[in-house]
């Protein structure tokens, strides 16, 4: 039989935890978030302030060569690690090893935001995964986790610590079919042995799942998902496991839009305005 579907609420958040707060930023957890082709450096930039919005202590970003400067300016709390690039700027796959320090010390890592190109991406998910520390949690968005049934081998080799983070588009295409539906999540999680967020669905390889009932139209905009998915990165490098993070980071994604929808407009607000409501959602969940 399926398992039930628990609604996530307020009252479920505050009865299960995050881990206690740290001193230091190192034990708050460390974040390497990989991505940032040329012409899409935004995405991950709405990532990484999402990771350190949440409470995340310390974060790298890779991303294109040719975007690096201009992102250690926009975000001046990170350090940023430039990649190879291909001749229209998106990361080649190769220079990892510039990355190496960062990521054998990375609490959790994120590949996917603003990448572009899928055979590249490819090529890095294939160079970066013998460099992920064995207790790292890895979440795949966008590019990165579309990539996913071309390399059976990453989900196999990051069992029981893998994330995705699926649009209804993606979602199709990791399953092979042209339309989604409620089980989709689940099925996911099932067959890449993954915790899953999707459309505002959470499943777990062990059948477990849940819902989060809040959230509006509004949040189908440009960038949610990278808020998203920098969200769930950053409460997972505070020590939380995989699907109390997503349980999490997919009700504060949601209650952020509410938020912003009652005071900008059920349409309209923006991807990067959706970072700074996190901090005060955290502390009116924290017992």
């Amino acid at each position: 039989m399926p398992s039930r579907t628990e609604q996530v609420t307020p009252a479920l958040l505050r009865d299960w935890p995050l881990p206690a707060d740290a001193d230091s930023k190192y034990s708050r957890g460390q974040v390497v978030a990989v991505g940032g082709a040329r012409t899409t450096p935004g995405a991950v930039l709405l990532a990484g302030v999402s990771a350190l919005r949440v409470g995340a202590g310390r974060l790298t970003l890779a991303v294109a060569r040719s975007v690096a400067v201009p992102m250690a300016i926009a975000l001046p709390e990170a350090g940023v690690v430039g990649l190879p690039e291909t001749e229209t700027g998106s990361p080649d796959g190769t220079g990892v090893d510039q990355l190496m320090g960062d990521l054998s010390s990375a609490d959790a890592v994120l590949v996917g935001p603003g990448l572009d190109d899928p055979d590249r991406t490819v090529d890095l998910l294939t160079s970066m995964i013998d460099g992920i520390p064995d207790e790292a949690a890895v979440l795949l968005d966008a590019f990165a986790l579309g990539v996913l049934p071309r390399v059976p081998e990453v989900a196999e080799r990051l069992q029981g610590r893998l994330v995705l983070t699926p649009n209804a588009k993606e979602a199709a295409l990791l399953l092979g079919v042209e339309e989604i539906d409620d089980r989709s999540a689940a099925r996911i999680a099932a067959t890449y042995g993954a915790v899953v967020s999707c459309q505002g669905r959470i499943a777990a390889p062990d059948g477990s799942q849940w819902e989060v009932a809040t959230g509006l139209a509004g949040l189908a905009t440009s960038g949610s998902g990278d808020v998203l998915a920098g969200a769930l990165v950053g409460i997972l490098a505070r020590g939380a496991p995989p699907d109390q993070a997503a349980c999490w980071a997919t009700h504060l994604h949601a209650a952020a839009g509410d938020r912003l929808a009652t005071r900008v407009g059920r349409l309209g607000y923006l991807a990067r305005e959706l970072p700074d409501e996190l901090p005060t959602l955290l502390t009116e969940l924290t017992p």
